[in-house]
């Protein structure tokens, strides 16, 4: 398998999707003969056209209902919000009018909107850029969160979104973009709701997400010259959540611990825990852990947002401290 970056796996299934489907379309800031802030359509406006690369006003709440509207004519509607952050002047019309089309139409009308956009801390880009939505999202019926971490997953879930009747929120976190990994060519879809174990092991469980699945695979290379094994799960969905798989590691290694960069209240790793306490407790040798980023505004000084987002030895620290219980 040939090795891409992030950013390149999802302009191949992008590239792929856009040839097999021509209802397909996207529309964002930049996105046209630019290629995107983030190269996510680059080359494409010469391939598709215009009327296949809209670039748009600042004017998200507008393009974003317009793209509900197209939905429900058939066509399949792509929103590249460049960062997430941007998403949330839209948020009536993801929330009241996309989430909740299909149900209000008895399933008569699909909505197959795809919003993806940069989430994340890093690189300076100060509290206005660097927002991790996916708990709030993954709080509303009707949408599918995806927060792949492999560039292989990447392209495999953007594909799959591309072929759902489902709106989907596709959040990439702007430290994996460049990150390189193997990627299946032609057809390849990952499934929603079907987690990956990226790493197996025997003494303790770490469910992480996005860029933390990386720092925790660093971690774990740490820990095991010094005897310790750990198991990484990898969500890869956290709407749909594939619980079962962080249940059958949990019943292996007995321990839990939740590496998450976005904030700890009202987070997926108090959704996982819970779900774990109720389905598996008997299973738990010690009690369940979370390291989340620090509950603050991101700071734009390079030092201040290394220090509020877990680093590799915080996690591997945190790891010990567990296995020690």
């Amino acid at each position: 398998m040939p090795e891409l970056t992030f950013m390149k796996a999802t302009l191949e299934g992008l590239t792929e999707e856009m040839e097999l489907n021509p209802r397909i379309f996207v529309m964002g800031e930049g996105i046209g003969k630019r290629g995107g802030n983030f190269k996510t359509t680059e080359g494409l406006f010469d391939r598709f056209g215009a009327e296949r690369l809209c670039d748009t006003p600042i004017c998200e709440r507008g393009f974003v209902g317009m793209a509900a509207g197209a939905a429900m004519t058939g066509t399949r509607p792509i929103i590249d919000f460049m960062f997430a952050d941007f998403i949330m002047d839209s948020i009536g019309e993801i929330v009241n009018q996309i989430a909740k089309m299909q149900y209000m139409s008895s399933g008569r009308l699909k909505m197959p909107v795809l919003l993806r956009g940069c989430i994340g801390i890093g690189h300076s880009a100060a509290t206005h850029h660097s927002g991790n939505y996916y708990p709030l999202y993954s709080h509303f019926p009707g949408l599918r969160v995806c927060v792949p971490s492999m560039a292989a997953d990447a392209k495999g879930l953007l594909k799959t979104a591309l072929r759902s009747d489902d709106p989907v929120l596709f959040l990439e976190h702007k430290s994996l973009l460049n990150i390189k990994g193997q990627v299946p060519t032609g057809e390849h879809l990952v499934p929603f709701g079907k987690a990956a174990i990226v790493r197996e092991g025997r003494d303790v469980t770490v469910v992480a997400l996005t860029i933390m699945v990386h720092k925790s695979l660093q971690a774990a290379e740490i820990l095991a010259k010094e005897g310790l094994s750990v198991e990484i799960v990898d969500p890869r969905t956290v709407s749909p959540l594939d619980i079962d798989t962080i249940l059958e590691s949990v019943h292996k290694t007995g321990r839990l611990i939740i590496i998450d960069e976005a904030f700890a209240p009202c987070g997926v790793g108090g959704d996982i825990a819970a779900l774990v306490i109720d389905r598996g407790f008997d299973d738990l040798d010690a009690p369940i852990r979370r390291l989340n980023g620090t509950f603050t505004p991101t700071p734009y000084s390079p030092p201040l947002e290394a220090a509020v987002v877990p680093s590799v030895e915080r996690i591997a620290q945190a790891i010990r401290d567990l296995i020690a219980e």
